[in-house]
């Protein structure tokens, strides 16, 4: 059952990185990026890392990415962003069918998890052993803070750069 799983989550990644490489619609692109996110969180919870499926839901689906989304809406605020007839017409249809698969997987993945108990290297046993997310948090925060904050401070960077790049000259 965990191969089943396993594959439907990994086939959702893929198709939704090829979206995020070839749609043209810089908003559908990240909406495809939010796919692929939420896949790898459920592969994580598949591989009984439940701490970085949370992490990878909170930070990269919830803040990174919503970041990704004000910068793009900030940098076209002029332009169309609707879509044209034959989308239009397609996607109630699309929009049910993943709709439905979604759902499909979450049942199988609860299904999976309720009456599977946890095998592997990793069990809960061994994490108990070797760590926890209190000891993560600790090293975070004491040992990789300055490596966080560097990080943080490159894409605020990398934000505004693309901001000031971006913004258009005022004529008059």
């Amino acid at each position: 059952m965990d191969t089943i799983v396993f594959y439907l989550f990994a086939a959702l990644a893929v198709i939704a990185a090829l979206g995020v490489i070839t749609l043209r619609n810089p908003v559908y692109s990240a909406l495809c990026l939010a796919v692929v996110f939420v896949s790898l969180a459920a592969l994580y919870v598949l591989l009984s890392a439940p701490f970085i499926a949370a992490a990878q839901v909170m930070i990269y689906a919830g803040a990174i990415l919503i970041l990704f989304v004000f910068v793009i809406m900030m940098l076209s605020p002029d332009s169309d962003q609707g879509a044209g007839a034959f989308a239009l017409r397609f996607q109630r249809p699309l929009a049910i069918v993943f709709g439905l698969v979604l759902v499909i997987e979450l049942v199988v993945a609860l299904a999976t998890a309720v009456l599977a108990p946890a095998q592997g290297q990793f069990t809960p046993e061994r994490i108990a052993q070797i760590g926890s997310v209190q000891a993560v948090g600790a090293s975070l925060f004491t040992d990789f803070m300055l490596p966080f904050e560097i990080t943080s401070l490159l894409l605020l960077v990398a934000i505004v750069g693309v901001i000031v790049l971006a913004k258009k000259p005022r004529k008059g």
